[in-house]
């Protein structure tokens, strides 16, 4: 397993044997589907995992859901550009836009909801985590937000300014509210900078969090 960044080292959780089985055949299963073609993702996946796991400790979120749904977070991104958009039309995912534009955010959702019909026993805030965690949305649950942030700051990345500044509020123990917030408005303000397109929808969300955070 790649080598992590730890805010908390130490930290264990007692999953039940149910638990266990399944975790474990997540990450057999996550291994034969992308360890030898996307080794690189492969690593991300289970370094997310672990980190939303530990932020998920830390904030009383369940780590068993939150660990499943790190696993699987990236299921969908041994697909082609092409193949992700046949599977977005095949589940009717519509994001009112061209599916080109918004190619890189579907992975996330199409795993959702293919995924949800292979490993039926994972509760159904596993998949919403899953589906959230390119787009975000003005109202995460906890477990939706641990996903989001641990993907954008588990140890593999970089540690370019704006994900230091989300690591540490997380070493602080911020509020979960403030370090999504700071996960989300950092993500846009890189759109914005690399002058790439930025999702109308991503505005909406932007906008609504704005508001929440100012009554």
């Amino acid at each position: 397993m790649a080598e992590m960044w730890s805010w908390k080292s130490g930290v264990k959780h007692k999953y039940s044997k149910a638990e266990r089985t399944i975790l474990e055949t997540l990450e057999r299963d996550l291994s034969k589907h992308m360890e030898k073609s996307k080794p690189g993702r492969y690593a991300h996946s289970l370094s997310v995992a672990r980190t939303a796991e530990q932020m998920a400790l830390a904030y009383d979120v369940d780590p068993f859901c939150a660990l499943a749904a790190g696993v699987l977070h990236d299921w969908d991104k041994v697909l082609s550009r092409e193949q992700q958009i046949e599977k977005a039309k095949e589940y009717r995912i519509d994001l009112g836009v061209s599916y080109d534009l918004v190619q890189p955010l579907l992975h996330g959702m199409t795993a959702a909801a293919s995924l949800r019909e292979v490993y039926p026993k994972l509760p159904t805030q596993v998949w919403q985590a899953i589906a959230r965690h390119t787009l975000g949305a003005a109202d995460m649950t906890p477990l939706d937000m641990v996903v989001f942030v641990a993907d954008g700051i588990e140890p593999r990345r970089k540690s370019v300014p704006a994900i230091v500044a989300t690591r540490t509020l997380v070493e602080e123990h911020a509020k979960l509210d403030d370090i999504y917030w700071s996960s989300f408005y950092q993500g846009v303000a890189y759109v914005v900078e690399t002058q790439r397109y930025l999702y109308p929808g991503t505005l909406d969300i932007y906008n609504e969090l704005v508001l929440a955070r100012k009554r």
